[in-house]
C-alpha cells in the first residue's frame, strides 16, 4: 500500500464517518490515483439504506471518487492546510451495479484538466474488476477561511 489511512488523513480534511477512502495503491503525480474503500455493514447509512437489503448510496460512491481525486490534487498544493476542494459539478454519472457490504471499491481517478483553482477529473469505481460507477467531476479549490456563500 502506497498510503494508509494515517497518511491519507495528513492530506484530506475528512474524518469519520465521512472519510471514504481507506488506502492508496497507486499514484502518478498530476495524472492518476488508485485508491480503495472497504465497504462494511458497520457504516451508519446501511441502517436505513435499505433495511434487510443494504446497498451503498450512489452519492457516497461518488464522494469516494471525489475524495480520491482530492487526495491526488492536494499532494501538489503547498498550502493545502489553508485550502478546501468543493465539488462543483458532475456529468456522465452512471451506476452500473449495486455496491454492498463486503465489497471493496477500487477507485480509479484521472485528472482530465487542471487550470488555476478548477480541476476536471474522471472517476471510475470497480468491484471485483466490474465497473460499478463512473462520473466526470469538476472541483473548485477555495480558501478554507472564505465563506461558502459569499453573497449571503
Amino acid at each position: 500500500m502506497l498510503l494508509d489511512i494515517n497518511d491519507i488523513q495528513k492530506f484530506l480534511p475528512h474524518r469519520y464517518p465521512f472519510l471514504m477512502i481507506d488506502g492508496v495503491l497507486e499514484m502518478e503525480r498530476f495524472k492518476r490515483i488508485v485508491a480503495i474503500k472497504s465497504v462494511t455493514i458497520n457504516e451508519a447509512h446501511f441502517q436505513g439504506h435499505f433495511p434487510g437489503k443494504p446497498v451503498m448510496p450512489g452519492v457516497l460512491i461518488l464522494e469516494s471518487m471525489a475524495q480520491a481525486g482530492g487526495l491526488l490534487l492536494l499532494q501538489e498544493i503547498p498550502d493545502r492546510d489553508q485550502k478546501l476542494l468543493y465539488l462543483a459539478s458532475m456529468d456522465n454519472v452512471r451506476f452500473r451495479r449495486p455496491v454492498v457490504p463486503g465489497d471493496q471499491l477500487r477507485l480509479e481517478v484521472n485528472i482530465l484538466a487542471w487550470k488555476g483553482d478548477i480541476c476536471k477529473i474522471q472517476g471510475k469505481a470497480y468491484v471485483g474488476g466490474n465497473l460499478a460507477t463512473e462520473a466526470t467531476m469538476l472541483c473548485a479549490m477555495v480558501d478554507r477561511d472564505k465563506p461558502a456563500n459569499p453573497g449571503k
